[in-house]
């Protein structure tokens, strides 16, 4: 049997279409559940089918319990169940060694450009970026990854000493735009210092790090280590003023409005990677040969993949020297979109 049949759970070349919709399922105290409730409206990107049954989940009441039981010293810390760090470190190394085998790396792209469509090689790169990652934890990473530090002190008997000390409960909102690199890395550095996670990503993208995660369980992270939920975005915020006092920690990659709402739900125990704003500066230096390429990079930063990419180019500034040469190629380029709002 084949890696890819001992942990996926859809199949995102002959599956998730109308007539089979892949399903998930919610990851809590151990256990992947069904839910009583679906969404209805996660649409194929490319044809409009229903082909995902991702769980609109309303009772949270065990999310919650699982946040208020993990301690605040964490799974393990320097000083508490040292072993976790080697173990981390193998469940590294065993999946990056999974990521390498072709069907796996093959099925990851496709399940990537299926819900998040981007070409093959923007896919990969996101493939590739984590099973990298993981490839740097592997063996004694994460055990060094919790270096502290220690100074002599200023009279005899006296020293300083720093550990690296985990949060304990803490939660990931991941985003939509890279529906693997993101949560894959976030969730990853959350357990590597002995927090328990309790992750939810955008709920149209949420399939990828469900089959990263069954893929992390079948390579060894026991699978009470974190919780996964499928949710609306209401149900998560109303899950998050519940547990406020719980959750001593939330990594929130989103829009900076939801962010704003969030670090006061949090009294700013978050930390945000929220919306970019990026510029590109055209100038003075004109070239007919790079007018073409140069039109080009502008359109491709601006618009490839969904435009809403926290790379994206929000904004060109364009020299004079260039304004009769490139505006009209960017026209011609950007008369090609049909975007629907």
């Amino acid at each position: 049997m084949s890696h890819l049949e001992k942990f996926a759970t859809v199949d995102p070349f002959k599956g998730m279409n109308g007539n089979n919709p892949g399903k998930c399922q919610n990851l809590v105290s151990g256990q992947w559940r069904d839910e009583k409730e679906y969404f209805d409206n996660v649409p194929d990107p490319l044809n409009g089918e229903d082909f995902l049954k991702i769980p609109n989940t309303k009772n949270v009441d065990e999310f919650i319990k699982n946040l208020g039981d993990c301690p605040k010293s964490g799974l393990h810390n320097p000083l508490k169940n040292v072993d976790r760090y080697v173990m981390l470190g193998n469940v590294c190394a065993k999946a990056a060694e999974v990521m390498r085998d072709k069907e796996v790396e093959d099925f990851f792209i496709r399940l990537i450009q299926r819900v998040m469509p981007k070409t093959d090689n923007q896919c990969y790169g996101e493939v590739k970026v984590t099973r990298v990652f993981l490839e740097n934890f592997a063996g004694d990473g994460v055990r060094f990854l919790g270096r502290g530090f220690s100074n002599p002190g200023d009279h005899v008997g006296q020293e300083s000493s720093g550990y690296r000390w985990p949060y304990g409960p803490v939660v990931i909102i991941a985003p939509f735009n890279f529906p693997l690199e993101i949560p894959a890395l976030q969730f990853m550095g959350a357990l590597f210092m002995g927090n328990r996670p309790l992750i939810k990503s955008a709920t149209t993208v949420g399939v990828v790090f469900e089959q990263f995660l069954r893929m992390l369980i079948y390579c060894g992270l026991p699978i009470t280590d974190a919780d996964m939920i499928h949710c609306g975005g209401s149900t998560m915020g109303n899950l998050i003023k519940d547990s406020n006092e719980k959750i001593r920690m939330l990594q929130f990659t989103g829009s900076s409005q939801v962010a704003e709402q969030l670090s006061q739900d949090m009294n700013g125990r978050i930390r945000v990677e929220d919306a970019g704003f990026d510029w590109k500066v055209i100038g003075p230096d004109y070239s007919s040969e790079w007018a073409d390429y140069v039109a080009w990079q502008c359109d491709e930063d601006a618009y490839n993949a969904s435009g809403q990419k926290c790379s994206a180019q929000s904004i060109l500034f364009v020299h004079e020297n260039w304004t009769d040469h490139l505006m009209p190629r960017l026209k011609k380029l950007v008369e090609r979109r049909r975007l629907i709002t």
